[in-house]
């Protein structure tokens, strides 16, 4: 019974930090689309603005992961992580794992035990989401900023 409670559990929180992430990545990537048009700087200068807010975007929620990981092994009994070197996991252990699953580069020196196993596996999904978002997103500012290369810049 304790166990099926565990999985409840962890399904709650894969969903919960899914819907966070998708409902963050749209707001940012909303906010950078509205703050584009209204810029006065250089169109390559706009296009790092897209590079940058949606990097930022990512590793906001790289740490969203990475901090529930860090909660839910400390504080709660609903999974573990193992490790190579047999340490005891710290913080940023946590944000490294959760940059490594995200980005879906999978290295294998922390893995999750017990139901962490599906929230892990939720995240390599949604990372890969939100990433082919961020990629989508930046191919379309870039078309609209490459023809404003064309226009003649005025100096004020």
């Amino acid at each position: 019974m304790f166990l099926h409670f565990n999985f409840f559990i962890s399904t709650l929180v894969t969903i919960t930090l899914v819907f966070l992430t998708v409902l963050f990545h749209y707001e940012v990537l909303r906010l950078i689309s509205e703050l584009i048009p209204k810029l006065t700087i250089q169109p390559r200068l706009r296009i790092l603005v897209v590079i940058y807010g949606a990097f930022l975007a990512h590793t906001l929620e790289v740490w969203l992961f990475g901090t529930t990981y860090y909660l839910l092994d400390t504080y709660f009994n609903v999974g573990t992580f193992s490790t190579l070197s047999q340490n005891k996991m710290e913080f940023f252990d946590f944000v490294y794992f959760s940059v490594v699953v995200y980005t879906s580069v999978g290295f294998g020196d922390i893995y999750p035990i017990g139901h962490m196993r599906l929230i892990a596996g939720v995240e390599a999904l949604t990372g890969l989401l939100m990433i082919g978002w961020s990629a989508s997103f930046t191919y379309l500012m870039m078309e609209k900023l490459w023809l404003d290369h064309r226009k003649p810049h005025h100096k004020k």
